[in-house]
C-alpha cells in the first residue's frame, strides 16, 4: 500500500528515515513550517529555513523516490516576538507562492496570547488571498479551548471548513472539528499526543471522512513509520484497506491538493531518481554507490 505522511519536520531526519519510509510505502510527505527547538532571533533565518524545506529537502526527499511538499507560515510560538513577526510576515508572500508550496501553516496557537491571536488572523487573510488551504497548529496545553478558539476566530475570516486541515486532534476535539465540517488530522507520538492503538478506536467511531493520520516526527522522541504502522495495526484490528487508504493518503491527498501543487501523477507510476545529482553543488552520498532507476524500483536496486 502508499502512504502519504502529511505532517512530517524531515529537515530534521537523517537519510536512512527517507529510506525506511520508502520501503514501507511512504510515496509523499509534507514538512510544515514551524520551529526549530529554539527562537529564531533574525528574519534572515526564517528566510534560510523557508529556502531549505522547499529546496534542499525536496531535493533530498526525491533521492530516496519520495516526493516532498511543504506549507508556509510563521508559527505562533514565534509570533510573541512582535518585532521578528512583522518581518516574517513581510517574507511569506514571497514563499508562498513557490513550487511544492501547498498550505499556509502550520499556524494558530500555543499560550494563546493577544500576539499569537493577531499573527494567526493575518495569515487566515494571506490564505483567503491566495486560496490555499490552511494547517492550524492546536495547542499543547489547553487544548479543547484553543482549537474551539481556533475554528472561531477561522470563522469570523468567513475561512471555508474544507480548505482548513486542524492537526494533533485527541479524543476531546474530534467531535466538534468534524461537526463543524474541518479536516480532523491527528499525530501518532510513542508516548504523547494521539497512540496508534487510540486512533485505531478512533476511527472505528467516528469513520474514516475527513480524518487524516500523520506522525509529525521531528527533532524529539518520534516516528518518521507512524503512519505505516498505524495503517497495519488498522488492518489487524479489522478495518479494511479502503479505511487505511483513506486515512493515510487519499484524505490528505485530497485536503492539500487543494492549490493544485501536490498531484497522485507526481508520483504514480514512478518518477526518475539519479543519486548521482547535485544540488547546488552538493549530493546526498557519502561514498555510497549511487542508486539510480524508478522511485517504483530504487527501494530493490
Amino acid at each position: 500500500m502508499n502512504f502519504i505522511d502529511p505532517h512530517v519536520h524531515m529537515i530534521s531526519r537523517t537519510t536512512d528515515d527517507y529510506e525506511v519510509m520508502r520501503k514501507a510505502g511512504v510515496v509523499a510527505v509534507i514538512e510544515p513550517a514551524f520551529w526549530t527547538g529554539q527562537p529564531r532571533t533574525e528574519a534572515g533565518t526564517f528566510k534560510d529555513y523557508f529556502s531549505s524545506i522547499m529546496g534542499w529537502e525536496r531535493f533530498r526527499a526525491s533521492q530516496f523516490g519520495i516526493r516532498h511538499y511543504c506549507t508556509i507560515g510563521l508559527n505562533s510560538k514565534e509570533s510573541n516576538n512582535e518585532a521578528l513577526a512583522e518581518q516574517v510576515m513581510e517574507l511569506l508572500p514571497l514563499f508562498a507562492m513557490k513550487e511544492g508550496v501547498v498550505a499556509i501553516g502550520e499556524i494558530g496557537y500555543d499560550d494563546q496570547t493577544e500576539a499569537e491571536d493577531k499573527y494567526f488572523r493575518l495569515q487566515i487573510e494571506l490564505a483567503k488571498e491566495i486560496e490555499f488551504p490552511i494547517m492550524i497548529h492546536t495547542p499543547h496545553r489547553d487544548k479543547k479551548r484553543g482549537t474551539t478558539r481556533s475554528m472561531d476566530v477561522l470563522e469570523e475570516h468567513g475561512m471555508d471548513p474544507t480548505m482548513v486541515v486542524i492537526d494533533h486532534n485527541n479524543e476531546e476535539t474530534v467531535r466538534e472539528v468534524l461537526d463543524r465540517g474541518y479536516w480532523a488530522a491527528f499525530t501518532i507520538y510513542p508516548n504523547t499526543k494521539m497512540g496508534n492503538e487510540r486512533m485505531v478506536e478512533i476511527v472505528k467511531e467516528y469513520g474514516t471522512d475527513r480524518i487524516i493520520i500523520n506522525s509529525a516526527a521531528d527533532w524529539g522522541v518520534s516516528d518518521p513509520l507512524a503512519v505505516p504502522k498505524t495503517a497495519a495495526l488498522m488492518l489487524e484490528r479489522g478495518l479494511t484497506e479502503q479505511d487505511v487508504r483513506m486515512t493515510c493518503y487519499q484524505n490528505a491527498l485530497t485536503a492539500y491538493g487543494q492549490n493544485g501543487e501536490m498531484k497522485e501523477s507526481d508520483w504514480e507510476g514512478g518518477f526518475d531518481v539519479d543519486q548521482n545529482q547535485l544540488f547546488e553543488g552538493n549530493r546526498i552520498l557519502r561514498g555510497q554507490t549511487p542508486k539510480t532507476g524508478k522511485s517504483t524500483n530504487i527501494i530493490d536496486n
